[in-house]
């Protein structure tokens, strides 16, 4: 596809997802050999207009320069002109891309002279008017698609079968679970401190995946075999009429020694407990019913006990934010492996565990370095996590939402000085889409 023809889908996303009607497309898309039959039925499989309207639109995006004029004269033959009026008007600073209009052919009139030694001499007799073009044109040729392979291959029914990135399945109701851990008021022989401001955090985002259908269970203020007891208890549950699962920690936290997933989070005793060890409890070894499904880790907690001034750059990469008046940190330094594990951790830290697919552990700061909480208003890195999934959940996936939440946080600064970095650890095999609240109910429940 020409890059300013997708530039336009891309800028109007958010409209096509809201607009389009997908359902009539279809056919006409099909015909001109844009997609195949086996796309349309990946499309026909997303539960709702709006996810089959977003898949539409991605994968209009992969096909040929014929793609773009293609749809929009199908939008124009199905009577969608608002949709045709915005990708015209506003989808481009050029001047509008014209929607292809079809030639009218006229039928020709042929006569057969009577004496062919007198070509001037026609007969009078009214000649039979013969259409010069065909009965049925053909479909456009695909140059992504092998016609030997379509012919021969029965189509599949069922989920999207594509080899290529696909969506999790997501419409369950619920969706899944949520487990919520709190430590805000620690014990005095753990040397830490109170986590004020940590019930903020907590209450956003309980309402945040409430409304995104998901069962939510809040814990507070949980010692380390408690932290461990909950995530066992939540991994012997029957997930299998849900299609996700997500745990968040909100703790203080630390490093500690790993392979996989770095960092650990205390409970309220001093004790800590490894990331790796949180995500092994729900992977598909010990937790059956969630093999295949999306496990998603939120931790609020520090990597470490670096603070991190940033670097200088010019003024155009960065939109300085300033961070609260009582910014706090959740890190304590680096603990040796014996105060961080018992020797029940030791079988599990050593036990060899299958690929960890299918999780995703987002981190809100670098392994190694502080994270930073406000008293008054929580958490940097929750309070824009929140605030993105409620104006980008309808149409982003989820890896493009944190990435917009990475950018954000790092332009906060602390004190006037002190930076912050989230990241990711991802093993997600697809695209997930959280699903949409119903019309008409706010994406924000009230307290």
């Amino acid at each position: 596809m020409d890059p300013s023809h997708r530039k336009i889908l891309q800028n109007n996303r958010s409209n096509l997802v809201r607009e389009l009607d997908p359902s009539k497309l279809y056919d006409g898309l099909l015909s001109r050999g844009i997609f195949t039959q086996d796309m349309i039925d990946e499309i026909q499989s997303a539960r709702t207009r709006r996810d089959q309207a977003r898949q539409l639109v991605k994968d209009l995006e992969t096909r040929g320069s014929l793609a773009f004029p293609a749809f929009l004269e199908c939008l124009c033959e199905t009577g969608q002109d608002n949709v045709l009026q915005f990708l015209q008007d506003g989808g481009s600073p050029h001047p509008p891309v014209p929607a292809p209009v079809r030639p009218h052919l006229l039928p020709v009139q042929i006569y057969t002279p009577k004496d062919t030694d007198k070509p001037d001499k026609r007969d009078g007799t009214p000649q039979k008017e013969v259409p010069v073009y065909p009965a049925k044109l053909d479909p456009l040729p695909s140059p992504f698609s092998d016609p030997e392979k379509d012919k021969l291959s029965p189509r599949p029914t069922g989920r999207p079968r594509r080899d290529s990135i696909q969506n999790y399945k997501m419409d369950a109701s619920p969706c899944g679970l949520c487990l919520i851990i709190n430590n805000m008021d620690f014990e005095p022989q753990s040397e830490l401190k109170s986590r004020k401001g940590s019930d903020i955090d907590c209450n956003r985002l309980e309402r945040r995946f409430m409304s995104l259908n998901f069962v939510v269970t809040v814990k507070k203020n949980l010692k380390q075999r408690q932290i461990r007891q909950e995530l066992s208890a939540l991994s012997k549950k029957d997930h299998s009429k849900y299609d996700c699962c997500v745990v968040v920690i909100l703790s203080h936290g630390t490093e500690a020694s790993h392979n996989r997933f770095p960092g650990a989070v205390h409970g309220v005793d001093g004790p800590s407990v490894p990331v790796q060890i949180i995500t092994n409890y729900l992977n598909g070894q010990n937790c059956p019913t969630l093999q295949g499904k999306p496990k998603l880790f939120f931790i609020q907690a520090c990597g470490g006990g670096e603070k991190d001034t940033g670097f200088e750059v010019s003024p155009d990469e960065v939109q300085p934010c300033a961070g609260g008046v009582d910014d706090q940190t959740d890190a304590i330094p680096m603990s040796s492996s014996s105060d961080s594990l018992s020797m029940s951790d030791e079988p599990d830290a050593r036990a060899t565990l299958p690929t960890p697919s299918d999780i995703l552990v987002s981190y809100s700061t670098f392994p190694g370095y502080v994270s930073w909480r406000d008293t008054l208003s929580g958490s940097w890195y929750v309070e824009t996590l929140d605030r993105i999934l409620e104006e980008s959940g309808a149409t982003n996936d989820l890896v493009t939402m944190l990435m917009m939440v990475n950018h954000e946080v790092s332009q906060i600064s602390a004190k006037g000085l002190y930076k912050q970095m989230p990241g990711s650890f991802n093993f997600l095999r697809k695209l997930l889409y959280f699903q949409a609240p119903p019309l008409g109910q706010s994406q924000t429940p009230p307290y």
